[in-house]
């Protein structure tokens, strides 16, 4: 008797837990959506200013920082703060993520844009909201066409761990997409399935926003590790391949471009 009340006290015990975790998820929600129009005015104010060097990004709700205290400090937010600390030369973030972006809506709206841009630096990290709804022959199609589009220096990532959900077996197949197609383009492509999928219940517990599926700022900081070494190596050349044009006559420098 007593073993039954304490197996029927703990079932409705997490049950209620269960319960208060939904509604927390769908409050989060609603806030996390009131935010995309105001990351998105933050990141088309930053795309204004002038700089140096130009850094575009390629995403969805990831890279405009829904789930963060703040729109900087999202993964492109932190790369940017990063590329800046590396140089002594300013620098022009033009966000194209779009919040909600699958691959599709990334060739429609995001490549016709990167198409006007001349980039220094440019990271992809698009896919994730492929997840939900996952047809293997399409995303094959449509992250070669994405791959396609971005200059050979692009610093492509694969998606994040879906952790313990029904999405982790869809996200291990798109991954291996993703990088045969990376490969196949000699694409530089960072771990961010590893470095996230490393974190286990740690991370799920402190690094996502009351949603649950986007990350808080604590995320965003793994996000941006995952793609800190390539983005030095690219800074890296883009120094060395300035030391070369300074060394080398104006009518050198004609010549050979």
């Amino acid at each position: 008797m007593i073993s039954a009340a304490i197996v029927t006290g703990a079932g409705g015990a997490i049950l209620a837990w269960a319960r208060w975790l939904k509604r927390r998820q769908d409050v989060w929600r609603i806030r996390l959506a009131d935010n995309i129009p105001v990351n998105s005015k933050f990141w088309r104010e930053r795309n204004k200013e002038a700089g140096d060097l130009l850094y575009v990004a390629i995403g969805d709700s990831a890279a405009q920082g829904i789930g963060a205290s703040r729109p900087d400090h999202s993964y492109v937010g932190f790369l940017a703060r990063s590329i800046r600390s590396r140089t002594d030369r300013t620098l022009r973030v033009a966000n194209l993520g779009i919040s909600g972006a699958t691959l599709g809506l990334a060739i429609e709206s995001e490549l016709p844009r990167l198409a006007k841009l001349d980039p220094d630096i440019v990271t992809v990290c698009i896919g994730a909201n492929d997840v939900a709804n996952f047809d293997e022959r399409r995303f094959e199609r449509e992250i070669a066409v994405i791959l396609d589009a971005v200059p050979s220096h692009a610093i492509v990532a694969d998606l994040p761990s879906f952790y313990f959900t029904s999405g982790q077996k869809k996200a291990r197949i798109a991954n291996r997409l993703i990088r045969a197609a990376a490969a196949e383009r000699e694409l530089t492509v960072v771990n961010l399935h590893r470095l996230t999928d490393r974190q286990g219940l740690w991370g799920i517990t402190t690094q996502f926003a009351g949603d649950l599926f986007h990350p808080n700022d604590r995320g965003y900081r793994i996000w941006a590790a995952a793609f800190e070494p390539a983005v030095a190596r690219r800074l890296a050349a883009l120094q060395a391949s300035g030391d070369a044009d300074a060394t080398t006559s104006p009518t050198e420098t004609a010549t050979r471009r």
